[in-house]
């Protein structure tokens, strides 16, 4: 009988480990509550070969506020304010308009900005030094493998996507500030006239 027990215990240990380690992710966004910062991008594929590199302006505001403008080689942005996000590629001229729902099964980086408490469970947050490893959980439907979050002294410094391929895109963060009253407005988005919408939200 105590030899049941102890197994069970031990089986239970990485699972309070990981709840753990997601409070303490949690804790440390929340504590930022709102930040802007230029990133410098570079994607790798599998084999670790430089396939693109970019440059642009991050912005995170708690809750569910999201800004991401990609301003080299390519122009792209998007804008996640409450449950919705809009997705402009102004080279095409068009706009998407999803729920945050969908971003979540895109990439489960929207969490860094979305506290609810359904969509985190269904991701394992493992805590590996000053990172945090975001990985969706058996049966949760994502584009990306892997979310690496990643702190200096309590700021956040880098962020690194994988995906099914084997492809990496490395986000280093610099000249970071907190969100002030003139930055709401990167989270509000008029959309251009004469663009093509598609509007892909569900309600």
């Amino acid at each position: 009988m105590k030899k049941s027990i102890w197994v069970c215990l031990t089986a239970l240990l990485p699972l309070a480990a990981q709840a753990d380690d997601a409070a303490m992710l949690a804790a440390r966004l929340d504590a930022m509550q709102g930040i802007k910062a230029n990133f410098s991008q570079k994607v790798t594929d599998q084999n670790g070969k430089l396939i693109q590199q970019g440059t642009g302006v991050i912005a995170l505001h708690q809750p569910d506020a999201f800004y991401w403008h990609l301003t080299a080689p390519d122009e792209s942005l998007i804008v996640a304010k409450d449950n919705t996000v809009w997705v402009y590629n102004p080279f095409a001229e068009e706009v998407s308009i999803l729920d945050m729902e969908d971003i979540l099964k895109a990439s489960p980086m929207a969490l860094l900005v979305h506290r609810d408490e359904k969509s985190w469970s269904e991701y394992q947050i493992d805590k590996k030094g000053d990172c945090f490893d975001i990985s969706p959980r058996p049966g949760v439907e994502s584009a990306v493998n892997t979310v690496s979050v990643c702190f200096v002294n309590q700021t956040l410094s880098d962020i690194r996507l994988t995906d099914g391929q084997g492809s990496t895109s490395h986000f280093a963060l610099s000249a970071q500030a907190q969100i002030g009253e003139a930055d709401s407005q990167l989270f509000s988005f008029d959309i251009p006239e004469g663009v093509s919408i598609d509007d892909q939200r569900t309600r």
